[in-house]
């Protein structure tokens, strides 16, 4: 499936969306009731063991130990398939319980585990806070959605009739500078370097246009690079300040940033990919992550993740009507998903989800449960053309929301023998 993340060669697949060494729970907890850039079926989700049935009234099914014990195997079972060092899982359902565990390591040299506290890139969730602070915009009266692009960043191809509703909703028609090979292979031969939004425009606007504006959905990266440009324009100020002192302030964020270098606060996990010049799979912890930008380049943890997949689907740091056109979606490339502005609902779940070389992220709310679930990973090598984090997000929901499964097949069940 289409929207989620940020990927360099490979098509940004959505909300959707090689280490071996793996170890035994670690620093994690779970609690129930009492005490305690395409998506498709793929054999590395697990087939769940059958559980109990989900509450009639929020299709949420109670996080009871018994519950937590087919989370852990199913979370062990995509993990040893799609060779994934680390990943924490977290669930939270109001009188469900809750559910919060981290697996494997954080880095494979020194076997140090993955723990629920660790830093790691969000990549495309990013574009979540970029569109935050254009609609912040849109609230004050600074900007409209229908304006042309073209009012604010000379040179777009189409540039008077892309609108900034197209940009953000993945409808403009703009060529993916992340899918160009050449950027792929510079990006790849200093994965160090740096890159400017100007530099990364340059690289799309070689490309011819794919269609007319809102004629089509077409994930593309570059969308986010022009409304990040917009926000600076406007406000005037750097977007990585905007997003800091407009977005995360307000929403109670103290462990998410929008770096301005390489560096990721401490404590962090460590990332591994297979998008490398060679082909193998590289610590890519501390590449540079200016080429995504606006698009990708943000920092997080579980916890603020769980707070940020809240306040992203219910609009709390939007007036209503806002709210209201960044959720109106239209359909994406399977059956019950659809993209809104900067976010997307697939199977009922609201959020959005982030890959960039090392790292994916999958926060995302229910709201006829009240639920979120938060998947972080230290890798976005994909396994037979699946993203990890869809395969967990599947495996998870395949048992606690049997009726909203993400990304939205249900699995198949279990023979018996």
């Amino acid at each position: 499936m289409k929207p989620t993340h940020l990927r360099l060669r490979r098509a940004c697949a959505a909300a959707a969306a090689t280490g071996v060494l793996i170890a035994p729970a670690a620093a994690g907890t779970a609690s129930g009731a009492s005490a305690l850039e395409r998506s498709a079926p793929s054999s590395a989700a697990p087939t769940p063991t059958p559980t109990p049935s989900s509450d009639a009234d929020t299709g949420f099914t109670p996080l009871t130990p018994a519950v937590a014990a087919q989370l852990d195997a199913a979370v062990r079972r995509v993990m040893r398939e799609a060779q994934v060092p680390g990943v924490t899982v977290g669930l939270w359902a109001p009188g469900k319980g809750s559910y919060l565990r981290s697996f494997g390591v954080a880095d494979k040299a020194t076997g140090a585990p993955m723990t629920p506290d660790l830093h790691v890139r969000i990549g495309s969730e990013t574009k979540t806070f970029t569109v935050t602070a254009l609609l912040q915009l849109v609230d004050q009266g600074k900007v409209g959605l229908d304006d042309p692009i073209g009012k604010y960043v000379t040179g777009v191809p189409n540039g008077d009739r892309i609108t900034l509703r197209e940009l953000a909703g993945m409808r403009s028609g703009l060529f993916n500078y992340s899918l160009d090979e050449d950027f792929v292979k510079k990006f790849e031969a200093d994965p160090q370097q740096s890159f400017t939004p100007q530099q990364l425009l340059d690289v799309s606007f070689e490309h011819p246009v794919l269609f007319e504006p809102g004629a089509e959905f077409d994930y593309s990266n570059t969308n986010l690079i022009l409304l990040g440009l917009v926000v600076e324009k406007i406000t005037g100020r750097p977007l990585h300040d905007v997003i800091t002192k407009d977005v995360l302030g307000p929403a109670g964020l103290r462990n998410t940033v929008f770096p301005t270098s390489p560096a990721l606060p401490a404590p962090y996990a460590h990332g591994y990919t297979d998008q490398t010049a060679s082909g193998k799979v590289e610590d890519s912890t501390h590449w540079n992550p200016s080429w995504a930008w606006a698009a990708g380049e943000m920092v997080s943890d579980v916890q603020n993740l769980r707070s940020w997949a809240r306040t992203l689907a219910t609009g709390t740091l939007l007036k209503p009507a806002t709210q209201a056109e960044r959720l109106k979606t239209t359909p994406m490339d399977i059956p019950g998903a659809g993209y809104g502005l900067g976010i997307f609902d697939v199977q009922g779940w609201i959020g959005h989800n982030g890959s960039i070389p090392g790292y994916e992220v999958l926060p995302v709310y229910l709201p006829s449960a009240q639920a979120t679930m938060v998947i972080v990973l230290n890798t976005d090598s994909q396994y037979k053309g699946q993203e990890p984090s869809t395969l967990f997000g599947e495996a998870v929901t395949g048992i606690v929301t049997p009726d909203h499964v993400y990304p939205g097949h249900k699995p198949v069940a279990p023979k018996a023998g």
